[in-house]
């Protein structure tokens, strides 16, 4: 099944892919991809930092997995 969410840029790893297509809603997929970018980037503002906070907290998993796959890179 094709997600229907319209995403303003593409998903780097194959863990948020994965997790963009099982939950077709526009804010996870808003949620995943910002979390994606903070694990990748990791900007340092208080707002960014308060919501990467969250985001990570309800997804153990998925930070996990993005993780291992940018240390695989």
């Amino acid at each position: 099944m094709q997600t229907q969410v319209t995403l303003s840029r593409l998903p780097r790893t194959q863990a948020v892919r994965r997790a963009i297509r099982s939950d077709n809603r526009p804010e996870s997929a808003a949620d995943l991809l910002f979390l994606e970018a903070w694990e990748m980037d990791g900007q340092s503002d208080l707002a960014n930092l308060l919501r990467a906070g969250q985001i990570r907290r309800a997804n153990r998993a998925l930070v996990a997995e993005i993780e291992a796959e940018l240390k695989g890179r």
